[in-house]
């Protein structure tokens, strides 16, 4: 992803102080193809690379070093999500013991957030929005554990709506079973869903205008979160990454 993207020019190499990085073919939405020399290796990001913040997240010189540990969730692995599952970053070691001693099961999956997370909602009818697919791995022993309180109807909740995604998406394609495995979920979800699996959501409060605003609302219902927010907005509640949360039932 590049901005501004038409100052870019094939073939031209960008400096990155360690190395270079030569843009090759423009792919559209600002995005390009890209040749790293030498190729890119986590050294190098970690040398020249800063934390990918959201773009309404403001720092006068960038990312700091602080936002590397802030910016992330207490049980994160792996490094391909180019975004945090922001409701996760309301969980501390302590709060995930406290609720397992209270009988909680948690069980964990791998999200690989896509910038698709940032994309408006910029069509008259949300149906035909194009939501850019993002891959999750779902371990064996989080499907079996998915399998087992489903089939007890017990409550599952999803924290963040990228775990509701695919939860719902893996509902989907293994026909009322999550299948362990990797996968990309392509799924919208708009007020009119039916959900298969999902029993809370636990989220932050989302920008206007963007497919996860609209999927809480086919969960919750479309004027029960405009009340949500109102109240949130009156309270003086902080919105989106380094916000407060709500627990959707």
């Amino acid at each position: 992803m590049a901005r501004p993207a038409k100052r870019l020019r094939p073939g031209v190499a960008l400096g990155l102080g360690q190395g270079t990085a030569t843009p090759r073919e423009p792919l559209g939405d600002g995005r390009w193809r890209v040749d790293f020399e030498p190729p890119l290796a986590e050294a190098t990001l970690a040398a020249v690379g800063e934390v990918p913040l959201p773009p309404y997240i403001h720092r006068e010189h960038g990312a700091t070093p602080a936002d590397g540990s802030r910016y992330q969730t207490v049980y994160a692995r792996g490094g391909r999500a180019v975004a945090a599952p922001t409701a996760g970053l309301h969980f501390t070691p302590e709060l995930l013991a406290a609720l397992q001693d209270r009988g909680v099961e948690i069980a964990r999956l791998t999200l690989h957030v896509g910038p698709g997370t940032f994309r408006p909602v910029q069509v008259d009818d949300p149906r035909e929005h194009r939501l850019d697919a993002e891959d999750y791995e779902m371990p064996a022993a989080t499907a079996a554990a998915l399998n087992r309180a489903l089939a007890a109807c017990r409550r599952v909740v999803c924290v963040g709506t990228t775990s509701c995604r695919a939860l719902e998406h893996a509902l989907r394609e293994g026909g009322g079973r999550v299948r362990p495995g990797a996968a990309s979920a392509d799924l919208l979800i708009v007020p009119g869903y039916r959900f298969r699996g999902t029993g809370a959501l636990l989220t932050n409060f989302h920008l206007p205008r963007s497919s996860l605003v609209m999927l809480v609302s086919a969960l919750a219902g479309r004027e029960c979160v405009l009340a949500a927010y109102a109240r949130a907005v009156a309270a003086g509640f902080r919105f989106y990454s380094y916000g407060d949360a709500m627990l959707v039932l």
